[in-house]
């Protein structure tokens, strides 16, 4: 076990995004922190998902999300889209359409709007490679950290292990 793991390991910088994906009518999203930009040309990020939950399987299946940053302001927000296995996850807030006709959280700060390039084993989670499609800044703002969400995600237990 490593001592203070979730401690250290708040303070590597990182936003707190809600990830939005779609296939035909089905959508969901879910609180990602684990996002970063991964190429210059294309413009590429990746991000960590759990291949269990619902999310990964709308996103393998129609290839299109959207990352959605959050502001300094949206803790309740990134705690909602961080549960599991809530009903009508996606009633609560407002959306719009990106051009990849993925959710797009309108009170973010921005998004980007991205297509899939592939997946990668990462542990017990998948690392998410996607080509940026399109950018829109939404909203003004300073972007929520992760090391502002506290235990938020109950990471404090899981290092434990």
């Amino acid at each position: 076990m490593i001592e203070n793991a979730n401690l250290l390991f708040n303070k590597i910088t990182h936003g707190v995004y809600v990830i939005a994906v779609a296939n035909g009518k089905e959508q969901n999203a879910f609180t990602a922190a684990w996002v970063m930009q991964v190429s210059f040309a294309p413009p590429m990020l990746a991000f960590s998902i759990n291949p269990e939950h619902y999310s990964y399987t709308l996103l393998k299946a129609s290839g299109v999300c959207t990352v959605n940053v959050l502001g300094l302001d949206q803790l309740a927000i990134a705690a909602h889209f961080g549960q599991s296995g809530v009903k009508e996850k996606m009633t609560t807030y407002r959306w719009q359409t990106g051009s990849t006709n993925a959710p797009v959280l309108a009170d973010s700060l921005a998004y980007f709007d991205c297509k899939l390039s592939h997946f990668s084993d990462a542990g017990d989670h998948k690392i998410a490679v996607c080509e940026v499609i399109a950018t829109v800044e939404l909203n003004s703002g300073w972007p929520l950290l992760y090391s502002q969400t506290g235990n938020m995600d109950g990471s404090s237990e899981l290092y434990k292990r």
